[in-house]
């Protein structure tokens, strides 16, 4: 049977009370990853963009490691951050912190040769010989769908790694188009989805020719087609795009873009932070984490004006992660 949204919300290894006894060293609070008996802290560190914008590896590390020591063990990478980057980066610290962590990666191959080629060279970055979570990276339509799931395309490669243990849990990753993360969904085995959950996205649709229009609320969005089909199905869900790039900041604060993200029957949440001072900050916010209640949720889903909301479509229509 489907966990209702309050009683999903209640599972966290540490409930809001309990976070607030333990003060400042408290843990963040952990949500079962879908069906896979995996447990996860409800905060990702993101390891794309602002990672590889640091300027020194030195800066990157220090960043990463304080995470880890915050109890943002997900981390979340793909093998085309930075152009490897990221990995690179992520695999210095490795060899000593691997046990940690649950380590997650994404292949922007389309043919099954090619990803097997990017997980060799993904796992060689990384310093590791398996992973927790491999993503497809970036489903982007129906079309890019039916190369994916084709003979020879990259879906039959990342099965092929969960069968052989390289990964735990097989997913896929997607922030351009709903209605195709939906057929992904139903039609495949996947264990998890990484899609784009935020409060600028709640009532956004396309039309056939690729346009950004808005629809009534509950229509057309990943909240409204794709995740009740993950929450059916068992799966982990990540939900990502939180702040927009940055685009939704000054729609509303930190808080509220983090909590209306975590307030949805999700796993956790996978955070970018270009500066060391958002990681301890998002982290106090994850760790004093209360559920919004429904009438909070409604108002969040109003404050970003509707045009804003259809640029903001067109930009991840088109937007390429780092």
């Amino acid at each position: 049977m489907a966990l209702s949204r309050r009683e999903f919300l209640g599972v966290a290894g540490l409930s809001p009370l309990a976070v607030r006894a333990l003060g400042a060293t408290a843990a963040l609070p952990h949500r079962p990853f879908g069906k896979t008996g995996i447990e996860v802290p409800i905060l990702a560190f993101g390891a794309g963009s602002r990672f590889v914008a640091y300027e020194t590896d030195e800066e990157a590390l220090a960043v990463l490691n304080r995470a880890i020591d915050l109890g943002m063990t997900y981390i979340d990478t793909a093998h085309s951050y930075g152009d490897g980057k990221s990995e690179e980066r992520i695999g210095q610290v490795m060899p000593t912190r691997r046990k940690e962590v649950l380590l997650q990666t994404k292949l922007g191959a389309r043919t099954a040769d090619d990803a097997r080629r990017q997980i060799e060279l993904s796992l060689k970055r990384l310093r590791t010989d398996h992973l927790d979570v491999l993503h497809i990276h970036a489903l982007e339509s129906s079309e890019d769908l039916a190369a994916i799931e084709a003979k020879g395309g990259v879906l039959e490669a990342v099965m092929e790694a969960r069968d052989q243990k390289v990964t735990r849990c097989a997913g896929i990753t997607g922030h351009a188009d709903p209605v195709a993360m939906k057929a992904a969904l139903e039609h495949h085995d996947f264990d998890c989805v990484q899609m784009a959950l935020n409060l600028a996205r709640a009532r956004m649709s396309w039309d056939d020719g690729g346009k950004a229009v808005a629809t009534p609320l509950g229509d057309g969005s990943f909240e409204a087609l794709a995740l009740p089909v993950a929450n059916k199905k068992g799966m982990g869900v990540i939900a990502m795009k939180i702040f927009g790039q940055e685009h939704l900041l000054g729609q509303a604060t930190t808080k509220e873009l983090i909590y209306y993200a975590l307030s949805l029957p999700v796993s956790l949440a996978t955070l970018g932070m270009p500066k060391p001072e958002m990681l301890e900050e998002n982290v106090a916010l994850g760790r004093a984490f209360q559920a919004l209640p429904e009438s909070e949720m409604q108002r969040l889903r109003k404050v970003v004006p509707e045009p804003r909301k259809a640029a903001f479509a067109r930009f991840l229509r088109h937007h390429a992660d780092a």
